[in-house]
């Protein structure tokens, strides 16, 4: 063997290590020396072996004269460091589970509060940054149209926008980050200009409503859209502090507006509305241009079809979530049965108050859902790391264990929050205070079978959540789509041969379908934790 060829054995040991770390075997050390493009004959005149097995070989055996650590290239060491810290501050596996929880609940409600806000300002002062409680029915049919359309034509760029810049922030790819955030807060608001077009057209062909009541509609939707697009990255980007505080300064001024000057109810909307999301867009402006500021990256754009196929069904799952929630409403507001209306969908007053105070249940099971998933994830990098290969069984039973203790957990909660919700519907302190009026009988029977519809809701979407972290997306897609098709049958039947009120009844079967079937995936999934855990990585 030449200088030359031991120099050059060296290098390659040196490369395989940056490459690979520590190799598990031989084959792995032959599989990398090839993809270097070093062929049988290179093994033999530059290394002086007589085949890139040989060489293999002798490297493989060089390792064993290294340590361990010496072994680890960079990105090992980084995220060995990342993960012992982590695992070193949790508490989820301490007895300080109980700090833990309260810490996580509070969390999850307050990424609510802007909606929580929104509830307080219409109980104490009748007016909100999209309500307004003196509206008439045509006006709160038009507003309440607007809203949802924003929601619903929003949710799937929301959805797949969490997902990518959440991606590329924990990957410190911030051009990256960047890129996806303006790129689909664009596309989204282009899809709500089209939906616009497109409902013009429609009602030019069959006149269903007046063009001014689809100008305000729109307006409302667009506004309410581009506000979600634009608050969606502030989660992703950990600064939900800001989220809470755009939509903060944005109800403060509506409210101000309203009580001190002239402007009609729709103006004063818009204008807290676009500034909520106008301080939202300067405040992610501000956040990238000092994340970059120093960055010498080179600047890349993401391959367009292979980001629709990685983020395909995760948008129509945030779509479908959307459709489904509401739904039982347009199917109710679209029935005669029992009712008069002057248009095909409109506003019925005691079907959303029911159905508003039911959704409380989701509400407030939100911090449920917050703890559950960090409680998961920290149990999960724990003992991964404690368990040995052979005792993969153990590890999934922990975690099964784990999951059954959070339902648990989940039905406390609820049993708590539905005592809340009955003393808020019964007690004189409750709804009858903050609104001066009495809940009529309908608005009682749609509220509780909404509350046990929401309730299904939440654990079918708190099972998604533990899909999701390893990357299980289609079974969820198909739930919710099934969820959402008996959602619609039933409510149809029963809203057209019963009473308008019973299409809840269609959003509580449907949310049932929904938990049955994500429950029942979730369990199949923590029986093969192992196998999911590895296959993600």
């Amino acid at each position: 063997m030449t200088k030359d060829q031991i120099k050059a054995i060296a290098k390659l040991v040196v490369a395989v290590k940056e490459r690979n770390g520590k190799p598990v075997n031989v084959y792995v050390v032959a599989a990398t020396i090839e993809s270097f493009g070093i062929r049988e004959i290179d093994a033999k005149e530059d290394y002086g072996f007589e085949s890139i097995m040989h060489l293999s070989n002798y490297i493989y055996k060089a390792y064993d004269a290294i340590t361990l650590a010496n072994l680890k290239n960079n990105n090992q060491r980084v995220a060995e460091a990342k993960t012992y810290k982590r695992l070193a501050l949790t508490e989820y596996i301490t007895t300080k589970n109980t700090k833990r929880f309260l810490v996580d609940y509070t969390s999850g409600l307050l990424h609510l509060f802007p909606v929580f806000l929104q509830v307080v300002a219409i109980i104490l002062f009748g007016f909100s940054l999209w309500t307004y409680s003196h509206f008439n029915n045509l006006q709160s049919t038009a507003v309440v149209l607007g809203v949802i359309i924003g929601f619903i034509s929003s949710a799937g760029f929301v959805q797949v926008l969490g997902k990518q810049v959440s991606y590329y922030w924990y990957n410190k790819d911030y051009h990256m980050a960047k890129h996806s955030t303006v790129q689909i807060i664009k596309n989204g608001t282009l899809a709500i200009l089209g939906f616009f077009i497109f409902s013009l057209l429609i009602n030019f062909v069959i006149p269903l409503y007046s063009l001014l009541f689809l100008v305000i509609t729109f307006v409302y939707a667009l506004f309410i859209g581009f506000l979600l697009l634009v608050l969606a990255p502030l989660y992703a980007l950990k600064q939900r502090w800001m989220l809470s505080f755009s939509v903060f300064a944005g109800t403060v001024l509506a409210l101000l507006l309203h009580f001190y000057t002239d402007l009609h109810p729709y103006y004063i909307h818009w204008t807290g509305i676009l500034v909520a999301s106008l301080i939202s867009v300067g405040y992610i402006y501000s956040f990238f241009h000092f994340k970059l500021k120093n960055e010498t990256a080179v600047k890349k754009k993401p391959k367009v079809m292979l980001s629709l196929y990685r983020n395909f069904n995760y948008f129509l799952y945030g779509t479908f979530i959307f459709l489904f929630v509401f739904l039982d409403r347009i199917v109710a507001w679209s029935s005669t049965l029992n009712r008069d209306i002057p248009y095909i969908i409109y506003y019925e007053k005691n079907y959303e108050i029911g159905m508003d105070l039911a959704i409380l249940i989701f509400f407030l099971l939100g911090g449920v859902m917050e703890y559950a998933i960090h409680s998961y994830i920290r149990h999960m990098d724990f003992h991964q790391l404690q368990t040995k290969y052979s005792d993969f069984q153990r590890f999934n039973d922990k975690m099964k264990k784990m999951y059954f203790k959070h339902l648990r957990l989940f039905a406390i909660s609820a049993a708590g929050i539905a005592v809340l919700l009955y003393l808020i519907v019964t007690q004189p302190w409750g709804y009858s205070r903050g609104f001066d009026e009495i809940l009529s009988p309908l608005s009682i029977k749609v509220c509780i079978l909404g509350s046990i519809g929401y309730l299904f809701l939440s654990l079918g979407m708190l099972n998604v959540l533990y899909l999701y972290t390893l990357g299980k997306h289609r079974k969820p897609l198909v739930a919710i789509i099934s969820a959402f098709l008996i959602n619609f049958i039933i409510g149809v039947f029963l809203s057209r041969w019963v009473s308008y009120e019973y299409s809840v009844m269609g959003m509580l079967v449907g949310s049932l379908l929904f938990a049955i079937l994500t429950t029942r995936e979730t369990y199949s999934f923590f029986k093969n934790l192992d196998y999911y855990y590895y296959a993600s990585y």
